[in-house]
Formats: C-alpha cells, sequence, structure tokens
C-alpha cells in the first residue's frame, strides 16, 4: 500500500479524528450500543484510523439514512452504505468489502414462490424507509408499490401488508419467530455493502479507502472480523 502523506490525513479527520457513521440497525455490519459498537464496519472504521495514524470516533445510528446524513453534513467522516445510484451524487465510495441478499417475506399462505413474482399489481411491499432496498424497489418495482415505515417487517405487519422486504439474515431470524410468515424464494437484489465518504474529498483519499478495503478483503481481516462478530465470512466481496 502506498504511504498515506499528510494532505490525505487531514483531509479525511479534519478535526484531527476520524469520525466514522455507524448504522446499528443492520446487525450484519454492526451491534452493540452507540457507547460499545463492534462488528465489521467499526473494525474496518479503526484499521483505517490506525494507518491514518489517528483516533477513531463512532457516530452511530439505527439506520441507514441518518448515518448518510450524518456524513452529508459534516458530523462524521467515512460511513458504511450500501452503493446505489441515488447515492452516488454525493459518495465516493470503495468497492464492496461485503454482499448481501436482500429478500421477501410474507404470509405462509401467499401464493408467491418466488421473488421474480412480487412485482405484482396490488402488491404492497413493507420497506425499511431510506434503505438500500427501499432505494432499489423504488427504482426498479414496474407495478408493485413500496410502503415505508421505521423497519419493513413492522409496517407489512402494522397495515396488513402483501410482503415485507429486508436483509437476509435478520429476516430469516423474524421469519424464525413468526410463524405464519415465511420467505419467498431467492434472493430480489444483492445489496454490496462499501466504505463511503464526500465526493469532495480529495482523490488520493479516495484511493487511500479504496486500497484499504481490498487490502482487508484480500488478507482475511473482513472474514475474521465477520467470524467474529458471528456472522458468516462467506459474505465477503470478491476482489474487486
Amino acid at each position: 500500500m502506498r504511504t498515506v502523506t499528510a494532505a490525505v490525513v487531514r483531509d479525511l479527520a479534519p478535526t484531527g479524528v476520524l469520525r466514522a457513521s455507524i448504522n446499528l440497525g443492520n446487525p450484519v455490519l454492526a451491534h452493540g450500543t452507540a457507547r460499545s459498537p463492534g462488528g465489521v464496519t467499526v473494525d474496518i472504521a479503526r484499521e483505517a484510523g490506525a494507518r491514518l495514524q489517528v483516533r477513531v470516533e463512532f457516530v452511530c445510528f439505527d439506520a441507514a439514512r441518518a448515518s448518510y446524513e450524518a456524513m452529508a453534513t459534516g458530523r462524521a467522516d467515512v460511513c458504511f452504505l450500501a452503493i446505489e445510484p441515488a447515492r452516488e451524487a454525493e459518495v465516493a465510495f470503495t468497492a464492496p468489502y461485503v454482499l448481501i441478499e436482500g429478500v421477501f417475506a410474507g404470509p405462509a399462505a401467499s401464493g408467491f414462490t418466488t421473488a421474480d413474482e412480487v412485482d405484482r399489481a396490488g402488491v404492497r411491499i413493507g420497506v425499511k424507509r431510506g434503505s438500500a432496498y427501499d432505494l432499489f424497489l423504488s427504482r426498479t418495482l414496474r407495478h408493485a408499490t413500496v410502503v415505508r415505515g421505521d423497519e419493513g417487517v413492522d409496517v407489512f405487519r402494522a397495515e396488513g401488508l402483501e410482503v415485507a422486504a429486508g436483509i437476509g439474515q435478520p429476516m430469516g431470524e423474524y421469519v424464525a419467530r413468526h410463524p405464519g410468515v415465511r420467505i419467498v424464494e431467492g434472493a430480489f437484489m444483492q445489496i454490496r455493502q462499501a466504505v463511503g465518504t464526500t465526493v469532495n474529498r480529495l482523490p488520493e483519499s479516495v484511493a487511500f479507502l479504496r486500497e484499504v478495503v481490498e487490502e482487508l478483503k484480500a488478507h482475511g481481516f473482513v472474514a475474521r472480523a465477520l467470524s467474529r462478530a458471528g456472522q458468516a465470512r462467506t459474505l465477503v466481496a470478491p476482489p474487486a
């Protein structure tokens, strides 16, 4: 990896601290509390801070939307978000470090056999407002409609919707706790989780973050971080 210049340190950590925006609402990526967060995103942020030789400060939220807004408004220097076209105008992304499946869940008695069948007229899909799958479904659905809430499964139950959309791992846990609800076979999207910073950063700063992510994937760091957090090592994204 190239030598980290003083200009990159000043650019990525202008306060002298690398402020990392963490989404505790995605259990695959982070867990714990705002005072004591853990997970793969926390580990990556700490490693980036170590290479910049600055302290890392965590700014924690329970939704991707709030995590993004913290960075966009200057309260954080880096964030951990899914790559989506709606975000790329303001976020410079690395390649993904983790790949997560987006899945649908619905009543066991529903007629849906595969995820491709959900996009029908009259079908309402509960989503977490501002999530990667909200953005994806909002731009790709042709017939079904999106219903937003604080949590997709909550609005699904509260309003009696046809399906809920969410991240594969927590959706599987939700279904296990709620008899009569099942996962619809097949993923409707692949959520590409990446490190991001604002697009006005120096090109060298963005290159630094991209190189860090590639090194951490290649050397097993991301796989080990996932394993420590109780997540599958197979979620690691392939090399860019």
